[in-house]
């Protein structure tokens, strides 16, 4: 296939290089190609080191939306519309598809709203459940870690003229199998990252306040607590009231506790600490002259709170559903990141 990927984080590099490694044409839309090599190089859990080789880098859509079979917007959530008005004039035109598959590898921060809104109608859309992997880059425009598969990739469709098809396409690309979902809402709600990093982020520091200083940095998930685990339960909990009111299958977005083979607060800190691919990832600080301070620009604020999380939040007060502890947690992130824009790097 011929694929084109948008943005050049963590997942743009990991998705271009093992994508081309395996034989797909591969292209990059990317505000900096002047620092990116077209050889990729990314290491594996498994220990081996693959090098994938991308045709085309380009700031300029006109030079690799046309004549391409599919778009993968590896963007975060404040990069998505300004990427789809960029490309939507553009689409169908070229060979390939009459109109190439736009999709996102993260869903949950808006993408098929914004995609339904802004991209041309009959615009076939896919987007996942979770990631596909857990990647770290080492050096930008050259070479990352892939350091967790999914066992299973969970996606969605809208507009696809043949979804079974497509389902064996995306299955083949990522070289894993993938369960079609019946509803976008399946891929758009999700108890992982909106929910995740914002109950860790709050158990560390909902009592920050100016002048604070820590002294020094811990580890985002091997210190997990018992309250972040217990605050992340409650939010599911409230997500799952929601999803009863909506068109979603059952069991389409398993609880918390589900996912994670756990059976209490207690025991669902102890598996999110024991995760081997979470391992090392320090907590957003940034340092300052006697220590650290919580690092409101990363995007664990920027991308979980104004769009992952508030996703939810908006649907919870569209259907009346009362969500205290989203509300809480959602009201300290917007107003943190709000309350430290002035000083954004």
């Amino acid at each position: 296939m011929k694929v084109t990927i948008c943005g050049g984080g963590n997942l743009g590099h990991v998705i271009a290089a093992f994508a081309a490694y395996h034989g797909n044409e591969v292209q990059l839309l990317t505000r900096h190609p002047e620092r990116w090599s077209n050889d990729i190089t990314i290491d594996t859990p498994e220990g081996k080191s693959i090098t994938g080789h991308i045709s085309c880098i380009s700031d300029n859509p006109e030079n690799v939306i046309p004549n391409t079979d599919i778009i993968l917007l590896c963007l975060p959530g404040y990069g998505i519309a300004d990427c789809l008005r960029s490309i939507s004039p553009l689409l169908g035109r070229g060979g390939g598809r009459l109109t190439p598959a736009v999709g996102s590898v993260v869903s949950s921060t808006g993408f098929f709203f914004e995609a339904l809104k802004l991209l041309p109608a009959t615009t076939p859309l896919f987007g996942f459940q979770r990631v596909p992997f857990i990647a770290r880059t080492e050096q930008y425009g050259h070479s990352a870690h892939l350091l967790g598969y999914k066992p299973q990739l969970h996606m969605a469709v809208e507009h696809m003229p043949s979804p079974h098809n497509f389902q064996e396409e995306i299955a083949k690309l990522f070289r894993t199998d993938v369960v079609l979902l019946n509803s976008h809402y399946e891929v758009s709600l999700t108890n992982s990252n909106p929910l995740l990093h914002p109950s860790r982020l709050y158990d560390l520091w909902s009592d920050w306040q100016e002048g604070m200083v820590y002294p020094r940095v811990p580890l985002f998930y091997e210190e997990w607590t018992e309250r972040a685990a217990q605050l992340y339960l409650d939010m599911d909990n409230e997500l799952q009231q929601l999803l009863h009111v909506l068109p979603v299958r059952p069991g389409s977005i398993p609880t918390v506790l589900e996912y994670y083979e756990s059976s209490d607060a207690v025991s669902l800190a102890r598996k999110l600490r024991s995760i081997e691919a979470f391992k090392g990832i320090p907590a957003p600080m940034q340092p300052v002259a006697n220590g650290f301070v919580p690092d409101f620009h990363s995007r664990y604020f920027t991308e979980d709170f104004p769009y992952g999380l508030a996703i939810v939040r908006r649907l919870m007060h569209e259907h009346q559903i009362s969500a205290p502890t989203i509300e809480r947690i959602y009201q300290w992130g917007v107003s943190s990141v709000g309350a430290n824009a002035d000083n954004r790097r």
